[in-house]
């Protein structure tokens, strides 16, 4: 009767170790998940409780089965933490294909540091994370933490798909909260999806979805944020760094940041004041004495990476700044300010998302939004944006960082939401100038001068830093359509005043022409071929977008080589349509001197994916052009 009972028990053992095990194997995820899919999220699930206004805690249960290296990025097993967030607990199981226990990872374990690289002044702002190299390929991990926070201004954004290759086969949300703290949400391309969503009475909410499946990466697709489904939460009365806050509306949060966050935090030592006003003299213009103060926090500080929401939104005191010589966004932003208050100069703290890829504060959301902080400067019925984290940056210039987007202005009557800088299209110019003679052995050489500004100016101003060999590779990249290429004299002029960058390029090359028998064959486009590559995508899925257009121009002098005649020119030839204009001429000035002239325009906008064919054959044309060749016969 014991060996019945042990047998029993054993088998009933044998068969619950084997379920365990099992429900992390590979062989249990559907076809449909693992298609398209570099990684797939067996689980995600958050369970928030807000307890009060100045207590919320936060539990995560992430499972998540990584397919190949390049679903490694999906794991997302880090907590930040500071004095205001602490880490109840945190750990990870990684099994192998078939759900085996590989590795169990304890806090203890997990790699723990400043949540900013070599900075003693955040020691207190630090992240734990789970750093795992895996043996082989596939395998999961089942990551959970608990955390808890006096900060209750910032409650998570919830991802249903966190990008593109990855599936999810269960996603739950649960969220707790008093009923008198004014919780608020905003969901977002939910109409695409199957999401169950449950509101129970005025204190809970819960979100449910399942077996989402993988969608691919396609070329000018916008963010994933902006297509598939995701949850904004906040509270109208929250608590952030120490002072209960108020979001009822833009004006009252403002007045709240202002008075509550930054105020006391612009006192400056009365030796840089002195320091200050003496350098303004007797500056009266608004505009050049900002200018002034730009210059010298330019020169005076450096940046250290700590954005919005990780670092606190309450600076560092520009007293700190002035004598440690560096600061994160809201330092650098705030410690200028209170260098224009010493010459009488007003300027606002302002708030947004910084990236190459636009994103709005949610103008109709009020809530703690943003990872960057820049200064407005009034200008008459203007604004000057002073980008205070860069060393380098020409004087209100935004670039792609913090263009075209919806900010939100913290004046001192509250907060008001504003569109930065637009650079217009036609406005994002690169107009090259120049000449290259082809010798009589179809070797090529020339000199060409490319001046950039508006958006381009962004892209274009960097080369001047990069080392010779980085140079020596962008510009080999960048006419990779002549082989042979050597490069002679580079000279650059920056000139921050009027925000156009110049670059004197001299190139040569051997064999650019290709001779056969008595015929010289070569492009006439050398400088400037259209090098986007639009690939052709069937069935395409996603919508596409141009998130910035511009304006290119060329006028080239070529000089054809003695002792051959023109045997084919191309035409002359021109293309309009909804994504722009494209024209190239090419002028005969004598029997051995070309003019070529080019133009190409390209329109941003946001276009739907019937419409992303027509974009292709569109470049398609442009590319076909711009590959032109002109046959020279030997006489």
């Amino acid at each position: 009767m014991k060996n019945l009972c042990c047998g029993v028990f054993f088998l009933l053992f044998f068969a619950n170790s084997f379920a365990q095990k099992s429900d992390f194997s590979i062989l249990k995820i559907s076809d449909s998940l693992k298609e398209n899919a570099n990684a797939v999220v067996r689980l995600d699930q958050m369970d928030i409780n807000i307890a009060s206004q100045r207590s919320m805690n936060i539990k995560k249960q992430r499972i998540v089965t990584v397919l190949n290296q390049k679903g490694l990025n999906e794991i997302d097993a880090y907590e930040y933490y500071d004095k205001t967030t602490s880490i109840k607990s945190i750990e990870a199981v990684v099994y192998d294909a078939f759900g085996n226990e590989i590795k169990k990872i304890k806090r203890k374990d997990f790699k723990d540091q400043s949540a900013v690289s070599g900075s003693t002044l955040f020691s207190d702002n630090r992240v734990l994370y789970l750093d795992y190299t895996p043996i082989t390929y596939p395998f999961t991990v089942a990551y959970s933490s608990e955390s808890e926070t006096s900060n209750t201004a910032f409650i998570p954004r919830w991802y249903f798909l966190s990008g593109y290759n990855v599936s999810v086969e269960n996603c739950i949300l649960n969220v707790s909260f008093p009923n008198n703290l004014g919780f608020k949400k905003k969901e977002f391309h939910f109409s695409d999806f199957k999401i169950e969503k449950t509101v129970d009475s005025d204190t809970k909410l819960s979100y449910v979805a399942h077996n989402i499946l993988a969608q691919k990466s396609e070329d000018y697709s916008p963010a994933p944020s902006d297509l598939y489904p995701k949850v904004m939460m906040g509270l109208e009365h929250f608590h952030l760094e120490g002072v209960d806050g108020t979001a009822t509306t833009w004006e009252a949060f403002g007045k709240w940041y202002g008075d509550k966050i930054l105020a006391g935090t612009t006192t400056l030592p009365e030796e840089t004041q002195t320091k200050i006003k003496a350098l303004v003299g007797n500056e009266k213009d608004l505009v050049k004495k900002t200018k002034i103060i730009y210059d010298f926090v330019q020169k005076k500080s450096r940046y250290v990476n700590i954005a919005v929401g990780i670092g606190g939104w309450k600076p560092m005191l520009a007293s700190d700044v002035d004598r440690l010589g560096y600061g994160d966004c809201k330092a650098l932003s705030n410690y200028t300010k209170a260098l224009l208050q010493v010459v009488d100069v007003p300027s606002y703290n302002t708030i947004l998302y910084g990236d190459g890829y636009k994103s709005n504060i949610q103008s109709d959301f009020v809530s703690m939004q943003g990872n960057h902080m820049i200064l407005a400067v009034p200008n008459g019925d203007n604004y000057i944006w002073l980008e205070c984290t860069s060393q380098d940056d020409p004087f209100g210039y935004q670039g792609t960082f913090t263009d075209d987007r919806d900010v939100l202005v913290v004046k001192p009557e509250g907060g008001e939401i504003v569109r930065t800088k637009i650079y217009e299209d036609k406005g994002n110019t690169q107009s090259g100038k120049g000449t290259y003679t082809i010798n009589e052995n179809g070797d090529f050489s020339g000199v060409l001068k490319i001046a950039s500004q508006g958006t381009k100016y962004a892209s274009k101003s960097r080369v001047e830093t990069l080392q010779p060999h980085e140079k020596e590779k962008h510009y080999k990249d960048y006419w990779n359509n002549i082989n042979n290429l050597k490069l002679g004299k580079i000279n650059f002029t920056n000139d921050k005043e009027n925000i156009q960058f110049t670059e004197d390029v001299q190139i040569s090359a051997s064999n650019y022409g290709a001779i056969s028998g008595n015929k010289m064959i070569f492009i006439v486009d050398a400088f400037n071929q259209n090098s986007e590559n639009v690939k052709r995508i069937r069935n395409r899925k996603s919508p596409f977008q141009i998130q910035r257009g511009y304006l290119d121009t060329d006028e080239i002098e070529i000089n054809l080589p003695t002792g051959f005649s023109i045997e084919f020119l191309p035409q002359n030839y021109e293309l309009k349509g909804k994504f722009g204009e494209y024209k190239t001429e090419i002028i005969k000035n004598d029997a051995n001197k070309l003019t070529y002239k080019r133009s190409m325009f390209l329109n941003k906008g946001k276009y739907s994916n019937k419409e992303y064919d027509e974009y292709r054959l569109f470049m398609e044309q442009v590319s076909r052009n711009d590959n032109a060749k002109i046959i020279l016969s030997r006489n």
